[in-house]
């Protein structure tokens, strides 16, 4: 399947499309003010024990104290196929108030909850995974082939000796890996963890030890496979650093990184940004004339599929079991590229064949194989919805762009201040590319035209000397917080 990866870069803010055969699969999207921490290690000082909850508060140095539960803690004693019997364990066995530990955080905080931890530290590269409190080799579920996994597994354990240092585990993009790639992601991860441990030990009371990679980086790490025939980045800077990461860490892949040179934006080059558009509509269009309606709140997802204007050429239920099968492999498609997490409720239109339900239900998971986040889907309940969970690490697509509206009272969202400040700059980056103007002018909204004053002061003066031109911000009291308009004079 053709895909590439697009980055786009500005100042404030990194964003990544994953696209397929020409369609939007998944966005990922970093500002400079609010980098997500998931993969950093930290040094934190347990604040307090909660023995009800089984769990523990741990101040890291962030706004609100994260949150560890004790599975977090014990599975950096246990293999991971291993068991747990969370009744039998009592967090007071293994931590106490002031105690200092080591920890990595596995979830960003999300609206008023806290980052979610573990003790168990995990520092991936390419192919593998190095988990240095525990002593275990794996291979990735989704390397199906019996022999290739005990290929892989007998490379590393060659590799590591009896005596080991860590456990292993090898990746999905592992397949094929040579034993000269074995050595040489083993010899990283060690070198990397040392660094860590001498980093640890020079932190004095709580904080920073180890900061995972840039999104740019990430992505090149953890989304490249053979699959994806080029990367294309609109930033100098951020290739020539992309270049340099590649040589050293995936080699294989530098020979794909090209750097975008072309007036007209990236992601609106390859219809992205009208994608990312449409990504926060509750209404989803299915091809034949059905239609999605998805609903994110905050305990749950919920997924309503309809026929709409399709009513197809033979039955009623043959109608439906198409419109329910092409609405799977969308779904799938929706989940990844709104970053939507947690519980997920799936109400597909009532079959009445046992034999269509089946094929649903393996169409959806054949089309969430795919994902990159662990989805696990359940037996249809009782009243015919699909039940499904979706590990959540990062903030939805909607979290990062959008807050609550304040004209209706919270009861729906419209874009931030902050998301309109960062396509206001695309804006004026975009016509300074294609028309030579002696000044801009900003219209926008009362909260708009504040924060470019405050927050984005800075943004707007490297921005004003990026182009050579002065900019100017004007508030226009008929414009509701999503109307801008940037005026060349």
């Amino acid at each position: 399947m053709r895909s590439e990866i697009l980055i786009n870069v500005t100042p404030r803010e990194t964003r990544v499309a994953l696209v397929e055969n020409g369609e939007l699969q998944a966005i990922s999207i970093e500002r400079s003010n609010r980098r997500g921490i998931v993969g950093n290690i930290y040094k934190g000082k347990v604040r307090r024990v909660l023995p009800g909850m089984q769990a523990a508060f741990v101040d890291i140095g962030l706004e609100r104290a994260a949150f560890l539960h004790v599975s977090g803690v014990v599975n950096q004693y246990q293999l991971p196929d291993e068991s747990i019997d969370e009744k039998e364990l009592d967090i007071t066995d293994w931590l106490h108030d002031g105690q200092e530990i080591v920890v990595q955080v596995v979830k960003d905080p999300v609206r008023t909850k806290g980052a979610r931890l573990t003790t168990q530290i995990t520092l991936p590269s390419r192919y593998l995974v190095y988990m240095p409190n525990v002593q275990h080799v794996g291979v990735s579920l989704r390397i199906g082939d019996e022999e290739e996994r005990q290929r892989l597994k007998s490379l590393i354990e060659n590799e590591i000796g009896p005596d080991p240092t860590g456990g292993y585990i090898a990746r999905t993009a592992a397949g094929s890996m040579t034993n000269e790639e074995v050595h040489e992601e083993v010899s990283y991860l060690n070198r990397l963890w040392n660094w860590i441990l001498e980093s640890r030990d020079r932190v004095t009371g709580v904080g920073l030890v180890h900061e995972e990679l840039p999104l740019a980086m990430r992505c090149m790490r953890d989304l490249v496979n053979d699959d994806v025939e080029r990367i294309r980045i609109d930033s100098r800077e951020t290739y020539e650093k992309a270049v340099a990461f590649a040589k050293r860490f995936i080699p294989n892949v530098a020979d794909r990184i090209e750097i975008y040179p072309g007036e007209r934006p990236l992601f609106e080059l390859f219809d992205v940004e009208n994608e990312l558009q449409s990504a926060l509509q509750r209404k989803v269009m299915l091809k034949s004339g059905g239609h999605l309606v998805i609903d994110a709140t905050e305990a749950l997802t919920a997924i309503d599929v309809n026929t709409g204007g399709f009513v197809g050429s033979r039955n009623l239920e043959q109608t439906v079991f198409t419109t329910n099968l092409e609405a799977t492999q969308v779904i799938a498609r929706e989940l990844r590229r709104r970053n939507l997490g947690g519980i997920i409720i799936i109400d597909f239109i009532d079959m009445k064949s046992v034999e269509h339900r089946e094929q649903v239900i393996q169409s959806l998971e054949k089309s969430l194989s795919r994902d990159y986040s662990k989805t696990s889907i359940s037996d249809v309940s009782p009243i015919g919805l699909v039940q499904m969970t979706r590990k959540r690490t990062t903030e939805s697509l909607q979290d990062i762009l959008c807050e609550p509206c304040p004209t209706c009272n919270h009861r729906g969202r419209v874009k931030s201040a902050e998301t309109l400040c960062y396509e206001i700059f695309r804006e004026i980056l975009r016509e300074a590319r294609a028309f030579d103007a002696k000044q801009y002018t900003v219209l926008a909204s009362q909260p708009v035209i504040d924060r470019l004053n405050d927050e984005e002061s800075e943004g707007v003066l490297e921005l004003e000397e990026f182009i050579g031109k002065p900019i100017r911000l004007q508030v226009e009291a008929s414009f509701t917080q999503e109307q801008y308009d940037v005026i060349l004079t």
